[in-house]
Formats: structure tokens, C-alpha cells, sequence
């Protein structure tokens, strides 16, 4: 099976912790015992701070996301490190460079691509060039809502279709650093590909472990 994984920076980055890389590398690693996997690193709150000095300089928004994209690959280079030999050593910078990366045997694992696209975005893209069979979106957030799930009566929904995920998130913020749950070029694509997909709460890289090898998860899955 070939698995996609996005790996929100707020899990994998919320302070820069060599522990807290080592412990998503040794989930991965897991996993790719049994699977040819593909990494999508997030930015996190890194990223939210560069891009926050940026725009204060009055850079526009596509400035803003290249500095996050800058980050994102950052935070990759220190997952291949914590992967070691079992990772391909570079992050690649585009889908072609990611498919011939993963003819090495080794996990793949890059950032963002492109200014306009989330690190969601690119996972599902992705997903959908190399005909992956799972997606994975491991977030701080345990699946996905009704609403914002901070909102009062937002509900969490434990199946849902992708034409379902596009109308929630289609009210969803469209600027670098924006927080939610995917962003709507992510779920378009899902829609398109029909890619089966989970989004959960990674904050416990075992879970992750779990909802790939085992099927049990306590979050969203996007049903076909």
C-alpha cells in the first residue's frame, strides 16, 4: 500500500524538540515496514511567526507563503535527520522529484511546493500523482467538524463524503498561516481523486501507527 502522510507542524513542530521529531520518526518507520510511505511536514507555529514578521514588513501574501514554505522544509530536513538512513535525504521540491525520490526504497519526505497551496494541499496532490491508496492527515484537531470546533454545537463528524468535506471547508481562510482543518484546494482534490482519507489527532504519533496498520482511529474518515 502506498500512504500519503500530512503531518500538521503544530504536532510535529510546536517548540523545536529533537524528542518530539524522534518520536513521529520511529511511527514512521513503523509504518514503513509495511508500506511504501510519503511525508508532508507543516510549518506550525514556526511558520505562523515568520509569517507574521513578514507581512508586518508589508510583504503581500504570496511572499508570506514562500517564507512558510521555506519553514515547512525546514522542519522536513530535521524529520529526515531524526529518520536517518531510512529517509531520502533531501526533501523534494516537486511531485516528480518526490515519485523518483521513492525509487531509492526510502521514505519521502518534503515541504510545501507552491505559494497558494497549504501542506495539505500538497499531500493530496500528491496522493493523487503518485495514485496513492490513503491519505493521512494527522492534525491537533481529532477529526472533522460541523463548524469551527471551538464554536458552540459544532459536531464531530466520524464518516463523511468528499463533497461534504468540500462544503465545510470552503468557509475556511485562504492566506499563509491559516488554521483549520484542510483547506478547500485540499478537499477539491480529495473530491476529484476520490483518495480514501483520515483526518485525526497525530498529537500521539502511535495513533497515526494505529489508523494505518490497524484501521482504528477516533477521527474522520472521508468515505468514497
Amino acid at each position: 500500500m502506498i500512504v500519503v502522510m500530512s503531518i500538521g507542524g503544530s504536532i510535529l513542530a510546536p517548540t523545536l524538540d529533537s524528542k518530539n521529531f524522534g518520536k513521529y520518526a520511529e511511527a514512521i518507520k513503523e509504518i514503513a515496514k509495511k508500506h511504501t510511505v510519503f511525508v508532508v511536514a507543516g510549518g506550525g507555529a514556526i511558520a505562523r511567526e515568520y509569517i507574521q514578521v513578514v507581512r508586518n514588513l508589508s510583504a503581500n501574501e504570496a511572499i508570506c507563503d514562500i517564507i512558510g514554505i521555506d519553514v515547512t522544509r525546514l522542519n522536513a530536513r530535521l524529520l529526515i535527520s531524526a529518520l536517518g538512513k531510512d529517509a531520502h535525504p533531501v526533501p523534494p521540491t516537486n511531485y516528480e522529484e518526490a515519485e523518483r525520490a521513492a525509487s531509492s526504497g526510502k521514505i519521502v519526505v518534503m515541504g510545501g511546493v507552491a505559494p497558494g497551496q497549504t501542506t495539505d494541499a500538497v499531500a493530496a496532490i500528491l496522493a493523487e500523482y503518485i495514485q496513492a491508496d490513503l491519505l493521512v492527515s494527522a492534525t491537533s484537531i481529532d477529526g472533522v467538524y460541523t463548524t469551527d470546533p471551538k464554536n458552540a454545537g459544532a459536531k464531530k463528524l466520524d464518516r463523511i463524503t468528499p463533497e461534504q468535506l468540500v462544503d465545510i471547508v470552503m468557509k475556511s481562510e485562504m492566506k499563509a498561516g491559516a488554521q483549520s482543518i484542510m483547506d478547500p484546494l485540499a478537499a477539491k482534490i480529495i473530491e476529484r481523486s476520490k483518495i480514501r482519507t483520515i483526518v485525526l489527532d497525530g498529537s500521539n504519533p502511535k495513533s497515526i501507527v494505529d489508523a494505518v496498520l490497524n484501521g482504528k482511529h477516533n477521527g474522520t474518515e472521508i468515505i468514497l
